[in-house]
């Protein structure tokens, strides 16, 4: 087994080459599909048509904005959590997708990346669902951990023979200190995850937006202790704004 890292629009990707075919731990981006492609077959020099599988670890645009389109150039399968296809439902849905594509145009932005086009659909059609504890289809060397918290719907993917996963945006990293990510829709969840992952057998962390971390260099505990207590998200973000807005307006008056 062997794990292929790009360099993606704003996060990593990671691709899986082993006997049974190559995996892709994330849907990227649909900035990223070409890229991924051409690795693929001049990089790898393999036809499109041995990715097998492509796991959404959760529907933000980095992570699932590629699948589809990586799907019909591929034919992989895609897989995801059940809750995802509900994450961009309905209108306050589809406002949040709108916010998550500016989003990722301010990080391109802020990394020296041109806008391109990041547009996908926000309701996935998976061709298979995952729970936790279950072995990728196809691969079973990999198994899913349920990991929410971020969103309601995260997954991590653990290689079990060499005790490594791929965490997503579960951490992130901010002036060279590992701490939560935004949003974090689920705070209490967000915990029980990172403690499950603190008593896990993996030994290294693969993640979206910062290098191989072993478990050793991560301080649980303190990431833990000092995870916001309460959700920090658009919605929650803006009406914070606008209590605050309201309060020193009485108070002027």
């Amino acid at each position: 087994m062997k794990i292929h890292t790009l360099s993606g629009y704003i996060q990593h990707i990671y691709l899986v080459e082993d006997s049974s075919g190559l995996l892709l731990l994330d849907g990227c981006s649909r900035a990223d599909v070409d890229n991924v492609c051409k690795y693929i077959t001049q990089s790898l020099e393999r036809p499109l048509t041995d990715l097998k599988l492509i796991v959404v670890t959760h529907m933000h645009p980095d992570h699932a904005g590629g699948a589809i389109k990586l799907r019909k150039r591929t034919g992989a399968q895609v897989a995801s959590h059940p809750k995802a296809i509900n994450w961009y439902a309905g209108f306050a849905g589809r406002a949040a997708h709108g916010i998550d594509l500016l989003l990722t145009w301010w990080v391109a932005n802020r990394i020296g990346k041109p806008r391109m086009p990041i547009w996908y659909n926000p309701i996935l059609a998976p061709d298979i669902t995952l729970a936790d504890n279950q072995l990728l289809p196809g691969f079973p060397d990999w198994q899913v951990m349920y990991t929410p918290g971020h969103t309601d719907h995260d997954l991590t993917l653990k290689h079990i023979p060499t005790r490594q996963a791929y965490i997503a945006d579960v951490l992130v990293q901010v002036k060279g200190e590992l701490v939560p990510p935004y949003p974090l829709c689920h705070p209490n969840q967000y915990r029980e995850s990172l403690k499950k992952l603190a008593q896990s057998h993996i030994d290294t962390f693969f993640c979206a937006h910062v290098p191989p971390t072993k478990k050793s260099d991560i301080d649980f505990e303190h990431v833990i202790e000092n995870a916001p207590r309460k959700p920090k998200n658009h919605w929650h973000s803006s009406k914070n704004r606008i209590k605050k807005k309201f309060f020193n307006q009485t108070r002027e008056h």
